[in-house]
């Protein structure tokens, strides 16, 4: 066994995947594991198997912990996600994906009582995406098992509360558009009271605070120490733009958050910018004050843009091909997902035959992601994580898009996790290479900017065609 003292273990339950990564003193991985997340649909609405990743958990933290004994925890989960719990610490509901459509009627009842957008910043968005209409159509379809209620625990501070068997809140995940908070005021939104759920909301504590340490029956099961620190927990798209906070506190900051969802979140405040149509949100970071961030599904748009392309999604590309696609007219026009985003509401549309299905999904979210910072007004450096190791090429477009900004490159292959492990030690001081960035040189593509105008005129046509075939 190792004798690395300042071993940290950081679980990360993303809507797609579910990481275990052990981090050395220094932010180095040890060790790594993972498995696909799927939720389950053998009951009358799709729901999170908790029971069967509490079971992959536990025998990942006793395996992490012979590679070197694990100091501390902490948890990132997606948002949109709360576990309600009766007062025998028994599960109320299964926990329901967000993205399962609720009814119209329902919807409807619940738009007449959630707070104003100019309140909450929390944007009305379809299917489960708000919490809020989450546990208002459980309350409403489920009133006798709704009313057991004790506790609501967002996703992150579930699992540690299975941990600890201490339950808190914490604000990055309150934030994410649930309806439940004001940013502005830091406080809870009236739609607890509507619901009848303010006395089962937890204390809350900060992403960086210690909560305790594992139960006895969890050391048990894990072989963890007593002394193991675990940590409140944070939304996934909020620890990696606390990594960044950790590291460059006196500077403003733009980070795109690439995954499932694509999120571009900001410090330069411009909240005259925030619209609700657009899918432009306030978000709250770490240290609760308020993030302005704009969304999109980018992860899921661009797997869908390959499959009707017949394209394979790891397909290499060379600028030659954006290029062409660009020459020969080729429009991938949005939304190819119905989960909100700046076109909601609307349906995709690929217009002409690409040659390379990659390089226009690539060049899709190039766009998407330089509409999106426009729309927050963003005009400071931008930073990308994994997305320069995983899609270079896409970086290189943007920074052609938006000559007057820097397109840095963190090489971050986990920023979520990092973020996670600076949340850890946010006392200390930054290790000098978080804040050691490559800067994206552009690429020199033909008549892009002119390509850009064009995609933006399609896009924003209402009345456009709704076929997602080319």
């Amino acid at each position: 066994m190792s004798c690395n003292p300042d071993a940290c273990l950081i679980i990360d339950i993303g809507k797609t995947n579910i990481k275990c990564v052990l981090l050395d003193e220094l932010g180095q991985t040890l060790w790594s594991r993972s498995q696909s997340n799927i939720s389950q649909t053998d009951k009358v609405y799709p729901y999170f198997d908790l029971d069967g990743i509490w079971q992959w958990l536990q025998s990942s933290i006793h395996f992490a912990n012979t590679i070197a004994p694990i100091s501390a925890i902490n948890i990132s989960t997606h948002g949109a996600c709360a576990v309600l719990i009766d007062e025998q610490e028994k599960l109320v509901l299964p926990v329901l994906d967000y993205e399962h459509p609720i009814p119209e009627d329902i919807s409807q009842q619940y738009d007449a009582i959630r707070p104003d957008f100019t309140q909450t910043l929390s944007p009305n968005l379809p299917l489960g995406l708000n919490l809020g209409r989450q546990l208002f159509w459980l309350q409403q379809q489920y009133p006798v098992e709704f009313a057991r209620t004790h506790h609501v625990l967002m996703y992150p501070q579930y699992w540690v509360w299975r941990l600890t068997g201490q339950a808190v809140t914490e604000v990055t995940s309150l934030g994410c558009h649930t309806d439940l908070w004001l940013p502005a005021e830091q406080t809870y939104s009236s739609l607890l009271d509507e619901l009848v759920l303010r006395s089962a909301m937890p204390p809350i504590k900060t992403g960086y605070e210690v909560v305790g340490g594992p139960t006895d029956e969890v050391c048990q099961s894990t072989g963890l120490s007593a002394n193991c620190r675990i940590y409140s927990g944070v939304h996934d798209s909020n620890a990696g733009f606390a990594r960044y906070l950790y590291s460059m506190p006196d500077k403003p900051v733009t980070l795109v958050s690439m995954g499932t969802w694509i999120i571009c979140m900001t410090t330069e405040q411009r909240l005259k910018n925030l619209q609700e149509s657009r899918d432009t949100l306030g978000n709250v970071s770490v240290a609760g004050n308020l993030l302005p961030c704009a969304r999109f599904m980018g992860g899921r748009e661009f797997e869908q843009i390959c499959q009707l392309t017949n394209s394979d999604m790891t397909g290499d590309y060379q600028p030659d091909d954006i290029q062409q696609l660009i020459d020969d007219g080729v429009f991938g026009l949005p939304p190819f997902s119905q989960s909100g985003g700046p076109f909601a509401g609307r349906e995709g549309r690929i217009i002409g035959k690409p040659a390379s299905g990659s390089a226009l999904a690539s060049l899709y979210l190039a766009l998407m992601i330089d509409y999106q910072l426009d729309l927050l007004g963003v005009i400071g450096d931008v930073i990308f994580g994994s997305a320069s190791r995983k899609n270079p090429l896409m970086c290189q477009l943007l920074a052609q898009l938006r000559p007057r900004q820097r397109i840095l490159l963190s090489g971050d292959s986990a920023g979520t996790v990092v973020g996670a492990w600076c949340l850890t030690r946010w006392q200390q001081a930054p290790d000098p290479y978080l804040t050691q960035f490559d800067i994206a040189k552009a690429t020199n593509i033909n008549g892009l900017l002119i390509y850009r105008d064009r995609w933006r005129d399609l896009s924003e046509q209402i009345d456009r065609p709704v076929s997602l075939a080319g």
